[in-house]
């Protein structure tokens, strides 16, 4: 799928410009077909830079972000069970009112609109089957996973308040079907993309932190550079610190 997007738009550069350039890689909105009429009624729009963005497993987890100051949470509940996922989301919902957290919940869509939360994150595969409309009509924002050209242009087409780049770096966190996409991909991808709201995750630590910022995302994902970290008030700190230097 992304050979098959890259070489598409190679094609249209190559008759935009007059001649076709090996070194120049397509990096221009309208060679990948995008322009800024929509297909979709945007979703509500959040922050062009949501910041440090924490992944974190439960509502208690939530809550510590919450007190840390950290801008943007999403809760990713693991479970079957419905009236846990209700019972989480809801106190995730309330771990966050009052505050200046903005609240994104994975999956768990209906949860989400019932509680009231900021927002929801799908994966590629959840975006086909949620109600999208649904999603939009009640007012909460969409972030949408991405892993290379075809993602891309397909979560695009709904015009989602953010779009997720990854993963960046190996992670062993979730079995990806597809390879890191590297810091070169990552600073393509950000380019192509501008203007949107764009998250950078997977396998990003305080140490590849500085680089993934130059590629001109304004938003970074950490999870286990937060949830395994002995001092996380710490890591957290020292995150937000590095991110403020370099944006």
């Amino acid at each position: 799928h992304d050979a098959d997007c890259i070489a598409h738009a190679w094609q249209a550069q190559s008759q935009r410009t007059g001649s076709f350039d090996a070194t120049c890689w397509p990096c221009d909105a309208q060679d990948f077909s995008l322009s800024s009429a929509t297909v979709h009624p945007a979703f509500a729009t959040c922050p062009a830079a949501l910041g440090l963005y924490a992944v974190v497993p439960d509502a208690q987890w939530v809550s510590r972000m919450v007190d840390l100051g950290v801008p943007t949470v999403q809760l990713r509940f693991k479970s079957d069970n419905r009236t846990a996922i209700e019972k989480e989301v809801l106190a995730a919902v309330q771990a966050v009112t009052g505050s200046s957290t903005h609240l994104f919940i994975n999956d768990h869509w209906q949860e989400a609109i019932d509680a009231g939360a900021y927002g929801v994150h799908l994966g590629q595969e959840d975006m086909e089957l949620a109600p999208l409309d649904a999603i939009r009509s009640a007012g909460l924002r969409l972030g949408l996973s991405s892993h290379g050209y075809a993602e891309m242009l397909k979560a695009c087409a709904v015009e989602p308040s953010y779009l997720a780049l990854g993963a960046v770096f190996p992670t062993t966190l979730k079995r990806m079907a597809t390879a890191p996409q590297g810091l070169g991909r990552l600073a393509m991808y950000a380019q192509l993309m501008r203007g949107r709201s764009l998250v950078a995750i997977g396998g990003i630590d305080l140490e590849r932190l500085p680089a993934v910022m130059k590629t001109g995302v304004g938003s970074v994902a950490f999870v286990r550079a937060i949830t395994a970290a002995d001092d996380v008030a710490q890591a957290v700190a020292q995150l937000q610190s590095c991110m403020a230097k370099h944006s």
